[in-house]
């Protein structure tokens, strides 16, 4: 359950959907999650206070914790089993040579359309493979199969994020080829997705020039956690109220390091520096 959005509170009719990973033209793999990781439980606990005007009716006496605690504790222990299972990711990924970034964004941004344009730009430089995260449709991945790519979706239902779990059910799905380039598309939000490390070795989030330059102070928990923040739709700049140097002031105001590339995926305006921010993360 993420705490956060309250995404994993879903009833029973939702989890009996769980997550689904297929490739596209495939039949979906349904895959469950344990209680507690992702998708959330009930748990009553129905007795009554005369603290609260009411009588306690049970004898095991207990410590009661103070609002909000329990909560807290539940999204910690769901984080590490997360952490645990991304540091088991990023060591498959490790073994086998595979770079994986995870791009993040709000809807719209414009994630497939670049990484569309990225696979038809670097397919000299070796196999590229995405996973796709949404919360229903294969929309994005028929996109990404007709540019050649080796494609697996991710719908989490409910969700509104990809955790490490849905990461490695994808990648035993999708079988990356060595030394070969994986792309996340991640679920498009930027609130719970910075909250779940993937395994992956580059966090990149998208925000284009209709958002708002001012997205990085309004949500600096996920350009907290980038490794590159990518302004795209620049070719629009002449039409909307958005500067630039004010947003890559606001990103690096709550991210001193981080890198900043404006380009548009449309135009080919830019590209050249994602592209070689890509090749020297691969280099090491």
């Amino acid at each position: 359950m993420c705490a956060t959005c309250g995404c994993g509170k879903v009833d029973e009719a939702d989890a009996a959907a769980g997550t689904r990973i297929s490739k596209p033209g495939a039949m979906p793999h349904e895959h469950l999650h344990e209680p507690g990781h992702g998708h959330g439980h009930q748990h009553e606990h129905e007795h009554e206070h005369e603290a609260h005007g009411h009588a306690h009716a049970h004898d095991d006496a207990h410590a009661h914790q103070p609002a909000g605690t329990e909560t807290i504790t539940l999204e910690q222990k769901i984080l590490a089993k997360n952490d645990l299972l991304a540091a088991s990711n990023r060591a498959w990924l490790d073994e086998r040579g595979v770079m994986a970034f995870n791009l993040m964004s709000s809807p719209g941004s414009g994630k497939t359309t670049l990484l569309e344009r990225t696979i038809r730009d670097l397919s000299d430089t070796g196999p590229i493979s995405v996973i796709e995260g949404d919360q229903e449709t294969l929309l994005d991945a028929e996109r990404i199969k007709a540019t050649g790519s080796a494609v697996v979706q991710v719908n989490t239902g409910s969700g509104c994020h990809l955790d490490a779990e849905m990461m490695r059910g994808a990648l035993d799905a999708l079988s990356p080829a060595n030394e070969s380039l994986v792309f996340v598309e991640n679920v498009g939000n930027l609130v719970c997705p910075a909250l779940f490390d993937l395994g992956e070795q580059g966090k990149v989030v998208l925000i284009s020039v209709t958002e708002g330059d001012d997205k990085p102070l309004k949500y600096p928990h996920i350009f907290a956690v980038a490794d590159l923040v990518i302004v795209n739709k620049i070719d629009l700049l002449p039409y909307v109220a958005f500067d630039p140097a004010v947003c890559e002031r606001n990103a690096r105001a709550v991210n001193p390091g981080v890198h900043v590339v404006n380009l548009s995926a449309t135009s080919g305006e830019g590209l050249d520096r994602w592209y070689r921010w890509i090749a020297e993360r691969r280099l090491g």
